[in-house]
């Protein structure tokens, strides 16, 4: 009788030692989370592992935008860029729940020695429109040659669309007679000297582009005699100059 006895009084006591880190448990989860003692329970090795995950990610991120940047200076070659924002426009698209807003940017790029060109962007917001105008600006420019660096070799007139544009040498000092958007091309290109006039439209599209036109058509003396296989004082002295003052004028043309 007495074994019979014993034996139950020996589970009773170690069933409630082996239920004890259950109720504890259960105790844990019924209170708020920032009493619950760490590393206990469930929660410990959940949070550590995400709190290592956020690190990761994070640093992830930030080594990905360092070498994006890096790719960008790669592109621009350490060149010296001279941007100009000539015009944002707000665009809409309908779509079948309403109306998509975007924004359309007109950027004109240039090394102020000579080379400019334009690009257009659009986008959902301004500063990612005005970065995709000027990497289409980046890769659409021209080389103009200019006279002594600081205006153009003759007149010239540009056509596109509904504007027209007259573009004109001028005399040091005269400035960059221009408005608008052909102000931030002259600007660009480093055109210090030039006459210039838009008619038949006021849009800065089309006056960008057909004062594009009109710069394309920039030929220096150098490359006419070139072509003609001929010297660029022979050229120079038809108008009526000497043949000394022919000499001088070919000796300081410089593209």
């Amino acid at each position: 009788m007495a074994d019979e006895n014993e034996t139950p009084q020996v589970e009773a006591t170690e069933a409630p030692a082996e239920a004890a880190p259950a109720a504890e448990v259960a105790g844990d989860a019924g209170r708020p989370e920032g009493d619950r003692p760490q590393g206990r329970g469930p929660r410990g090795p959940r949070g550590g592992r995400g709190g290592g995950r956020g690190n990761d990610r994070g640093g992830g991120r930030g080594r990905r935008d360092d070498r994006r940047g890096g790719r960008g200076g790669d592109d621009d070659g350490g060149e010296e860029l001279i941007e100009k924002l000539v015009h944002i426009n707000r665009v809409s698209k309908t779509v079948k729940g309403g109306k998509r807003f975007g924004f359309a940017a007109l950027v004109v790029v240039g090394d102020g020695k000579g080379r400019a060109g334009f690009g257009h962007g659009k986008a959902r917001e301004v500063p990612e429109a005005i970065s995709k105008a000027t990497a289409a600006a980046k890769k659409a420019m021209i080389r103009v040659p200019l006279r002594d660096g600081r205006t153009l070799h003759h007149d010239g007139l540009g056509h596109f669309g509904a504007g027209r544009v007259t573009v004109r040498t001028a005399p040091a000092g005269t400035g960059i007679i221009a408005g608008g958007p052909m102000r931030a091309i002259f600007e660009s290109l480093g055109v210090a000297d030039v006459v210039t006039k838009s008619v038949g439209t006021s849009n800065p599209y089309n006056m960008i582009r057909a004062t594009f036109e009109a710069l394309k058509e920039q030929t220096s003396p150098r490359s006419v005699a070139q072509r003609r296989g001929k010297k660029v004082a022979d050229l120079l002295g038809r108008g009526g100059a000497s043949a000394a003052e022919a000499e001088a004028q070919a000796e300081a043309i410089t593209e």
